[in-house]
């Protein structure tokens, strides 16, 4: 488990959880960077300076901030990713306060996800914040749920990045998938966690449940999924509000 060190820097984690806001969600005023740190615009202009002295973020002619060349390409267009963001975190806290276990939101970026957003849960023992890190799409819950939304020639361009064998077993696991209409992770990227993925109708993102696996259980699994359903569904049902159409996926 990646539990919140107790030498954490605030500032320094601060300034990286902003880095990674400008790589995923684009642009930002110093005002909306400041409100989505929840500090003051002066320490968001600090954080925003520094970074900028840095390369990892630049100042635009409209005076907003964007991602600097440190950080590369954003993984998936601004705009959805940032709408995304917002449209589902008050469903992923209502969903980690039912269940009890951390929450993540995941979008797609070729053959990884990127986790968008993290809700931890309360346990001393938990699955800590993902937020801004990646992993391979075919081995994490939330990812094989996204891939399994992927029509034939998509997934197999997709897929086609991977070593032979590796393609072969993650297109009989979504096969599985996509007739339970979930996918689990039990420890296979992080020895002793295990996640329960479902995808966001309309391929936008995917939503996971992770765990210690000691507190995993085959008959808790129902539960998991059915509350996981909800949630996405809610999200989706989120996107189309505020869009006034099919949300649509932000992945590249």
């Amino acid at each position: 488990m990646r539990n919140e060190p107790s030498y954490r820097v605030s500032s320094v984690d601060t300034a990286l959880l902003l880095a990674t806001v400008l790589r995923d969600e684009g642009p930002l005023r110093l005002t909306d960077a400041a409100a989505r740190l929840g500090t003051a615009p002066s320490t968001a202009h600090r954080l925003l300076a520094a970074l900028v002295h840095r390369d990892f973020a630049v100042q635009l002619p409209d005076r907003r901030y964007a991602a600097g060349p440190q950080l590369g390409t954003p993984a998936a267009p601004a705009a959805p990713v940032s709408r995304l963001h917002a449209v589902a975190l008050p469903h992923l806290r209502e969903l980690v306060a039912a269940q009890g276990e951390s929450a993540h939101l995941v979008v797609r970026a070729g053959v990884d996800v990127r986790f968008v957003a993290t809700v931890e849960c309360d346990a001393v023992l938990r699955v800590g914040d993902r937020a801004g890190r990646s992993l391979p799409a075919h081995r994490s819950a939330a990812g094989k749920a996204l891939l399994a939304t992927l029509d034939a020639d998509v997934l197999a361009g997709v897929l086609s990045r991977l070593a032979p064998e590796d393609a072969e077993r993650a297109h009989r696991g979504l096969r599985s998938v996509r007739r339970r209409g979930f996918a689990l992770n039990d420890q296979a990227t992080e020895a002793g966690l295990t996640a329960v993925g479902v995808a966001v109708p309309g391929g936008a993102a995917a939503i996971s449940l992770a765990m210690p696996r000691v507190r995993f259980s085959r008959e808790g699994l129902p539960g998991w999924v059915s509350a996981l359903t909800s949630t996405a569904d809610a999200v989706a049902t989120g996107l189309t509000d505020e869009s006034g159409g099919p949300g649509r996926s932000p992945s590249p």
